[in-house]
């Protein structure tokens, strides 16, 4: 029985010897092959991320891959597992660069996009297999093994059941109890390891991952998994506030949008008060603010263009007055005029009669005591035609003033419309317009004024030539008391005074011709003056397509002064036939130069 017994326990022990060997190979290839699984894992971690720590990890789980295999060497004695373990070897040597070290060596030299594009190509390729195909061999093998001890075992139990059912009975129990041991160590951790992949593979990533707190291989897979969901959580993370910058972005977009549609149609109020995410609030800003200035620009404008139209209309009412002046003033040259000839006429008639009777030379000192007064007459008409051309040189002056205002607004606002880039470009065409009128009108009054000198000095003389007609009426009139004495010598003297009064008459000619130019000059004013007017009606109508608010609305380019229209005037003076005054007769070449 003794016998029995001790062949029964060597039988027994060494099929548990055997059986324990195998039992630690089959955990070494298992831990082999997890810490291969955690190393390809971190590999995946290290491209997605390129973070050192996975590729500590990697390190760490290299090293436990070779410390199981270094174990399986010594444990392992049949010459084919040897083998295979060299084989083992040999592929995870071929594996390691064509997989592991070349996918890192993309993430370290930011190629990860390229990486990550080499994983998705090999994502159902099961790169590992091979290399733990031998290993699953061995394993597999190591599971005969245990299944073979076991029954040696049993058949040895068997052989002496009646004397080792108490040992045998014991022996199944603690083989029972290794079998459910190792179940509920590796088996079913493992188990609820893969149930959790399976739900982080479908983006559950709120379960939580057991095992993490085992100290063996199982709890270093439960970590692996963990830095799994972690990444997954932090994709959703990123994939989130991704989505959230799109909406900001599309946001600001629309609404930058609609405001540009709303300036582009000359809406100037359209400013933006929806609120922005805090990254585009300088843009919210910087729109409000160039709208604004744009809008004091155009309010600007519109404000000299009513200040424009309103002196242009006064200055045309000063022109249609001062037209009206001046051709008052030619119908007292005409008269001047008539009176010189009838008292050219006279004088002939004097000399003629002088022999005949002294009565008639009475009747002279009468004519000339008259021509005196229309003399002096004619000297107060020209002094107040000196002193109207006076009123127009300061009109001339102001509106040069207003021309030079206003090309300086014009340059202004051409600078406001260039800072405002394409928004602008319209405005700086009108402001151009602006600039070239007021430049016209600086010409017109520049010729104005020239005109006027040239009147002035026509006008001084003229007063002239009229106070010498005063001083020979006064010799006349001196002489009339020698009259009856003189009588021989009057007829000599009467032609020298008629040469004088040709003279006079040649004069009064020169000043009407240049009151007639005075008239024409009067009139191209009032011509500029209304131009001035429809240009800046024009330039309102420009500024008025524009909307501003704070109650200032679009400027009216159909609002004009309203102009005083003369009537037809009528000299009071007939005109007297061309013959009578030969040096009034003009050429053409006169008129033409007119």
């Amino acid at each position: 029985m003794m016998m029995v017994v001790w062949n029964t326990s060597t039988t027994v022990n060494e099929a548990a010897t055997n059986s324990s060997r195998a039992q630690e190979i089959h955990g070494l290839t298992l831990a082999y092959e997890m810490a291969a699984q955690r190393m390809n894992a971190q590999v995946r971690g290290y491209v997605i991320t390129t973070d050192d720590y996975y590729a500590g990890i990697y390190k760490e789980a290299n090293g436990q891959m070779a410390e199981a295999l270094a174990k399986m060497d010594d444990l392992v004695t049949d010459p084919a597992d040897r083998a295979k373990l060299v084989e083992v070897r040999e592929l995870k040597k071929a594996w390691e660069p064509l997989w592991a070290t070349r996918l890192m060596t993309l993430a370290r030299q930011g190629r990860n996009a390229e990486a990550m594009s080499i994983i998705r190509a090999n994502n159902k390729i099961q790169l590992l297999a091979p290399v733990l195909k031998p290993l699953r061999a061995i394993r597999a093998e190591q599971l005969d093994l245990i299944a073979a001890y076991t029954a040696e075992h049993n058949e040895a139990v068997a052989g002496s059941r009646q004397a080792m059912l108490i040992g045998g009975i014991l022996l199944m129990i603690s083989v029972i109890g290794l079998c459910v041991l190792l179940t509920r160590s590796i088996g079913h951790p493992i188990k609820r390891l893969t149930a959790v992949m399976n739900m982080l593979a479908v983006g559950r990533y709120s379960v939580e991952v057991p095992g993490q707190d085992r100290g063996d291989e199982v709890g270093q897979m439960a970590k692996a998994v963990e830095v799994f969901r972690g990444n997954g959580i932090a994709k959703e993370a990123a994939d989130a506030a991704k989505a959230k910058a799109d909406n900001d972005q599309k946001l600001v977009v629309e609404t930058v949008s609609e405001h540009l549609s709303d300036l582009s149609k000359g809406d100037l109020t359209a400013a933006i008060v929806s609120e922005f995410p805090p990254e585009y609030v300088g843009l919210k800003s910087n729109f409000n603010e160039a709208l604004v200035k744009l809008r004091d620009l155009i309010g600007a404008v519109s404000e000299s263009a009513r200040a424009i139209r309103t002196g242009s209309g006064e200055i045309a009412q000063a022109s249609e007055d001062l037209a009206r002046r001046t051709e008052s003033n030619a119908a007292g040259l005409e008269e001047t005029a008539a009176a010189v000839t009838q008292m050219d006429t006279r004088l002939r008639t004097s000399a003629d009669a002088a022999a005949r009777t002294v009565e008639r030379a009475d009747q002279a000192i009468a004519t000339v005591d008259g021509g005196r007064v229309v003399a002096e007459e004619a000297v107060q008409a020209m002094g107040r035609v000196s002193e109207s051309a006076k009123g127009i040189d300061s009109v001339i002056e102001g509106l040069d003033k207003i021309a030079f205002q206003t090309r300086v607004l014009a340059m202004n606002a051409a600078v406001e419309a260039g800072r405002a880039g394409d928004a602008g470009r319209g405005f700086a065409v009108v402001a151009d317009l602006v600039s070239a009128l007021a430049m016209r009108a600086e010409e017109e009054a520049k010729r104005a004024r020239d005109q006027l000198t040239v009147t002035q000095t026509d006008i001084g003389t003229a007063v002239l030539a009229v106070t010498k007609v005063d001083g020979a009426l006064s010799d006349i009139s001196g002489d009339v008391s020698q009259v009856h004495e003189l009588l021989a010598t009057m007829a000599t003297d009467n032609q020298a005074q008629s040469a004088a009064i040709t003279q006079i008459s040649s004069a009064i000619g020169t000043m009407d011709q240049s009151t007639q130019q005075n008239a024409a000059m009067v009139e191209e004013t009032s011509a500029a003056a209304r131009n001035l007017a429809t240009e800046v009606g024009h330039l309102a109508e420009q500024a008025g397509r524009f909307t501003i608010g704070q109650g200032a609305g679009p400027v009216s380019a159909r609002s004009k002064p309203d102009y005083v229209t003369p009537g037809a005037y009528t000299s009071p003076i007939k005109p007297l036939p061309a013959a009578a005054i030969p040096a009034l007769v003009r050429s053409d070449d006169d008129w033409n130069s007119f």
